[in-house]
């Protein structure tokens, strides 16, 4: 299935409580919370979504290979709409978490090469999938794969675009015209340390508003 239905912007790595708000003001669609101890951007003991938080921004919890209890948990305690996973979470764990309510978004992580088969035994326990950059640890290189490897992606169930996104390249999105693109995944491209974004370079990427130009009649993908 293709789309061509306007690109949502999603926030990653959201902590510091001021921040929030400045960005919320921005109205994405999505703002993420990373709850993976291991990351340097992941929410304090201490944290809190703000009063005043938006409503209409769904909140997600990002997770990586996190008990199905654990996250239900912290769905509960922080009104989370959805959960990110970035490890190896089975087809189970993610009918489990989407039985109990909350929206499901599978993180895999594309490198060189990337053998989409792997994401079939998922079409049916997901909201969403994301595709993200291949690093050494989950998620967060800063780096972009090469998107052209999605044009041997089916389309079937809509997608997040992650790795490296910033004002520099969000114009090279045109370049997934006609596929089922949901939303692009922004963190270390627009922040100003780790976990503290830069509002104004929010704003550049909020450009990205309108539906990817449709592939004129005679022209294919290499």
């Amino acid at each position: 299935m293709k789309t061509d239905n306007p690109i949502r912007l999603k926030v990653c790595g959201m902590r510091d409580a001021n921040n929030m708000i400045e960005v919320a003001a921005l109205r994405p669609d999505y703002m993420g919370f990373i709850f993976y101890r291991n990351s340097k951007r992941a929410v304090p003991l201490d944290f809190q979504i703000p009063n005043g938080f938006p409503s209409g921004i769904k909140r997600v919890g990002v997770f990586v290979n996190e008990s199905t209890s654990t996250i239900l948990n912290l769905v509960r305690e922080f009104s989370l709409d959805f959960v990110q996973l970035h490890g190896e979470e089975s087809p189970r764990q993610c009918e489990e978490l989407r039985a109990a309510g909350v929206g499901v978004i599978k993180v895999f992580a594309i490198g060189t090469v990337f053998d989409f088969k792997t994401v079939e035994p998922y079409k049916n326990v997901v909201n969403y999938f994301m595709f993200d950059t291949k690093g050494a640890d989950y998620g967060g290189t800063g780096a972009v794969f090469d998107w052209r490897m999605l044009q041997e992606y089916d389309q079937e169930v809509p997608f997040f675009l992650s790795g490296g996104i910033s004002p520099g390249n969000i114009h090279d999105v045109a370049q997934l015209r006609g596929m089922n693109l949901h939303a692009v995944d922004v963190n270390s491209g627009v922040e100003v340390r780790p976990g503290f974004k830069d509002v104004e370079k929010i704003k550049k990427l909020q450009s990205l508003t309108s539906p990817p130009a449709p592939l004129r009649d005679g022209e294919g993908r290499s």
